[in-house]
């Protein structure tokens, strides 16, 4: 059973946080600290782009160094600290040094995750204090401000909690992101930090956070755009004295899918400019990863987003997506279903429905079905948001 709960990425226990403002944004809280009671277990996914930031770097290269392995997570706001060179590389070594000197724990067990605008040095100076006052702030309800703290054009801070009764026992799991715009499943464009104070052992956290993220934070698009900063982080404390093993170990994707599945949703529920979350749903397909490329393309459609964005049922746009998906489409087996309104079937249309399409598409949930007529047993599901003009307003103006 999996029960939601108060209480965001320290409801496990074993976990303090922390958020303070240290001058990095013109407003509002930019650096948050996460940190364990000691050493605990970590794992990470990060971004696919080719261009990775330097935290990512550093990130990636400290799980390595520490055999997965950390104490805590620093995270700045309001600066990506990518496409800044050497420096930019010291700057994110230091921000775990900084840290570490804090703690008292070695600098390899810290993660390092940053977000805001791409081109820009770090402020070491302001990250210092900030890493100074929050190691001075850390508590069990430090939480939401360590949520506020990592957001960028959020328009909300995002976080989540579950207990989850599993046969070794019950435990927790807890977690933040941040994401509003640079959204795409590769991993999807984000900052997110899951807690366990289950006892897990590297490598089978790792295997848990990459099955959550995969049908989670991978199936969610605002933009289609993939950033240089992506990371998901899991720790997992052992605080609760439940152990999991390949019994429990179900039950501990349960969980993490759980929060991590609130979290992605909100994410594109907040996506930049949305007003609309829209649900695409693809079955009949040959497979699982062809109904994940078919629904993703649907999901990234321009055409498709800004026909939601105005309430209007074109069928037409979604057959269009489907059929250019590089997939397996049977138009004349294919059917569309918006909020349930069956638009298309069998190759025909059915214009008389639309105006139910066209009730449903005023709401602010939009289901949308395609089955993509191929017969076989491949489903898939990719959250979305609709296309509007203040996106457009949003980043027009994002360094300006």
């Amino acid at each position: 059973m999996i029960r939601s709960i108060d209480g965001g990425v320290t409801a496990p226990a074993g976990f303090r946080a922390a958020g303070v403002r240290c001058g990095i944004k013109k407003a509002d809280l930019d650096l948050a600290l996460l940190v364990a009671d000691g050493p605990v277990s970590a794992a990470g996914v990060f971004t696919t782009n080719q261009v990775q930031a330097a935290p990512v770097l550093v990130a990636k290269d400290h799980l390595a160094r520490s055999g997965h392995v950390a104490t805590a997570v620093v995270v700045n706001s309001g600066c990506a600290n990518a496409c800044t060179g050497p420096a930019g590389l010291d700057a994110a070594r230091e921000m775990a040094a900084e840290t570490g000197r804090r703690l008292g724990c070695p600098p390899e067990q810290v993660l390092v995750a940053s977000t805001g605008v791409i081109g820009v040095a770090l402020d070491l100076a302001k990250v210092r204090a900030g890493i100074a006052e929050a190691a001075g702030r850390l508590s069990r309800d430090g939480h939401a401000d360590a949520a506020r703290a990592i957001m960028t054009t959020d328009p909300w801070p995002k976080s989540h909690a579950v207990t989850v009764d599993s046969p070794a026992g019950r435990f927790t799991v807890g977690g933040m992101a941040k994401g509003s715009g640079m959204i795409e499943p590769s991993l999807a464009t984000m900052l997110a930090f899951l807690t366990t104070d289950a006892n897990v052992e590297p490598l089978r956290l790792q295997r848990a956070l990459g099955e959550a993220v995969a049908d989670t934070f991978n199936a969610i698009t605002v933009d289609g755009e993939c950033s240089t900063n992506d990371a998901v982080i899991a720790l997992a404390s052992g605080s609760s004295r439940v152990t999991i093993d390949e019994a429990a170990y179900p039950a501990l994707v349960a969980g993490m899918r759980a929060v991590a599945r609130e979290l992605a949703v909100a994410i594109v529920r907040g996506g930049e400019g949305a007003t609309k979350l829209v649900t695409v749903r693809v079955i009949g397909a040959d497979s699982t990863a062809a109904a994940r490329q078919a629904a993703r393309t649907i999901a990234n459609s321009l055409l498709v987003k800004t026909a939601v964005h105005g309430g209007d049922p074109n069928w037409g746009r979604l057959v269009a997506a489907a059929g250019r998906a590089g997939v397996v489409f049977v138009p004349e087996r294919a059917a569309v279903r918006v909020g349930g309104v069956e638009l298309f079937r069998d190759g025909l249309p059915h214009d008389d429905r639309a105006p139910a399409a066209a009730a449903h598409l005023r709401g602010t949930d939009i289901a949308i079905e395609i089955d993509l007529g191929a017969g076989g047993p491949g489903e898939a599901t990719v959250w979305t948001c609709d296309l509007s003009a203040e996106y457009v307003r949003i980043n027009a103006e994002y360094r300006t």
